[in-house]
């Protein structure tokens, strides 16, 4: 019993070694936050956790985007950074940014304000509303992924993961990434297709 006991722990210890850590962390599961707006939604049905992959290049303007920069700009701290990018990775395959539907919102991690900033926006998003909907916010308004500081998430994830540009091949966390590519001089926020178009709960009755 006790050797099965001491090759378990060495089990688990070799896989929490391995196990790349996210540089973000919610700290367990998200809290209430005061002035959630998603808890004047309360009474629609929550928009569905859904991510949208992008497939292609598109110039067109989504009205549901123009919609998420303008609360932004009201709402949060930071600065605009841009929506529209041709970035294509095979035939059916492209960045969110290629269909307009991201947005990079310019907050700096090495600056202790931009850092603050970043988490009560973030937390703020996946916070649950009063009756205990999850990520509440970011339904509402259909963003389906958030990355800032080489960490990742998506809808319907529970916490952040280590995101895998930042990550060598051993899996771990590199030391020296650039700051754009880690995501720690902003933060990219990816809406989902109904989202862009100004089609969920919070576009429609907020």
């Amino acid at each position: 019993m006790r050797r099965s006991l001491i090759l378990l722990a060495a089990v688990l210890a070799m896989l929490v070694a391995a196990a790349p850590a996210a540089a973000f962390r919610l700290g367990g599961a998200p809290r209430p936050v005061a002035d959630n707006p998603a808890d004047h939604l309360v009474g629609f049905a929550p928009d569905p956790e859904v991510y949208d992959p992008a497939t292609h290049c598109t110039r067109k303007p989504k009205p549901g985007m123009t919609a998420f920069v303008g609360w932004l700009q009201r709402h949060a701290d930071g600065v605009f950074w841009g929506t529209y990018r041709c970035e294509r990775w095979g035939p059916h395959e492209a960045s969110l940014h290629a269909e307009g539907r991201a947005v990079d919102w310019h907050l700096d991690v090495s600056d202790a304000a931009d850092r603050h900033a970043a988490r009560q926006l973030i937390e703020l998003f996946l916070a649950p509303d009063q009756i205990g909907t999850q990520h509440a916010l970011a339904r509402r308004m259909g963003v389906e992924e958030i990355i800032w500081d080489c960490s990742y998430w998506g809808a319907g994830m529970q916490d952040f993961i280590a995101y895998r540009p930042c990550l060598s091949k051993r899996g771990q966390v590199r030391k020296h990434v650039d700051p754009t590519t880690a995501h720690r001089n902003h933060i990219h926020f990816g809406l989902s297709k109904a989202g862009a178009m100004r089609r969920t709960s919070y576009w429609q009755h907020a």
